[in-house]
């Protein structure tokens, strides 16, 4: 994560203490910050972005978004749209359809010309829709997720610490071959051999999700008795640089189990991820 999601400094819920105020003018923290890389977005072969200005914006509760300037866009890809929508924060945001490579995707590219004198360095940038685009590179190499995070930080350490993992009393796992991975504004990750697992609770989901830094994750729901707690458990089985000290071992959403470290009970994380 970052500065403005998760429990980074400038997030709606930060965990740290600043020595200043933080009180943007309307509610939100934005911070704009250059991009040293060069950064192109293709979609249907065609290049609509090809950057070396591009800019990251941060917003409280959002995950960074890549801004270019208007003359590093392809406007003759892109067809104005009739879509409006205002930010309070940013302002009025007019919005372009893509028509070049032979697609259309509508409404997936967007821009503030007129933003609010708090969001006033978006003048002249476009922004879009991570989705929309076939693919995303940084120089050469391929981006997957969402645009990086330069204030994005993984730290990976084997432990021997105890680590139990329990769900309404039932041991799910038990391990001291832990493997913590320490993620920027995230909680701690317990990663576990399979060996140390109790398999035989888990059944497999077909959900995936796709992390900018760690690769691609495969997940498992647990079965305690009656009770199916879905989507608890993952893996990534092909990790990317960031993960790979991980790669095959599983992890479990600690907002959702009790998780011991050395016989002492941890307190359940309240994120995105937590369920009432």
């Amino acid at each position: 994560m970052g500065l403005t999601i998760g429990d980074g400094p400038f997030s709606s819920s930060p965990t740290g203490e600043l020595n200043f105020a933080v009180a943007p003018p309307t509610g939100s923290v934005l911070v704009w910050w250059p991009v040293p890389q060069r950064i192109r977005a293709i979609v249907g072969g065609e290049t609509l972005v090809d950057s070396r200005r591009a800019k990251l914006l941060h917003e409280t509760g959002h995950l960074p978004v890549y801004y270019f300037p208007e003359e590093e866009v392809r406007f003759d890809l892109l067809e104005p749209s009739e879509r409006q929508t205002h930010c309070p924060h940013k302002g009025e945001a007019s919005y372009w359809t893509i028509t070049g490579g032979g697609r259309t995707i509508e409404d997936a590219v967007w821009a503030y010309r007129q933003p609010l004198e708090a969001a006033s360095f978006l003048a002249g940038h476009v922004a879009l829709y991570w989705n929309r685009v076939d693919e995303w590179l940084a120089e050469d190499e391929l981006l997957l997720g969402h645009a990086r995070d330069p204030f994005h930080r993984i730290d990976v350490h084997p432990t021997s610490r105890r680590v139990r993992v329990l769900l309404d009393g039932e041991v799910l796992a038990e391990s001291v071959r832990a493997v913590g991975l320490f993620e920027t504004a995230l909680p701690p990750r317990w990663y576990l051999p399979v060996e140390d697992v109790r398999m035989e609770l888990l059944e497999p989901s077909a959900t995936k999700t796709r992390c900018a830094y760690k690769g691609s994750a495969s997940y498992w729901h647990v079965r305690v008795g009656d009770r199916l707690v879905e989507d608890l458990v993952w893996s990534y089985q092909e990790p990317q640089h960031d993960a790979e000290k991980v790669g095959g071992m599983l992890c479990f959403f600690n907002e959702r189990v009790d998780l011991e470290l050395d016989g002492e009970l941890g307190e359940r994380p309240r994120t995105q991820w937590s369920r009432d």
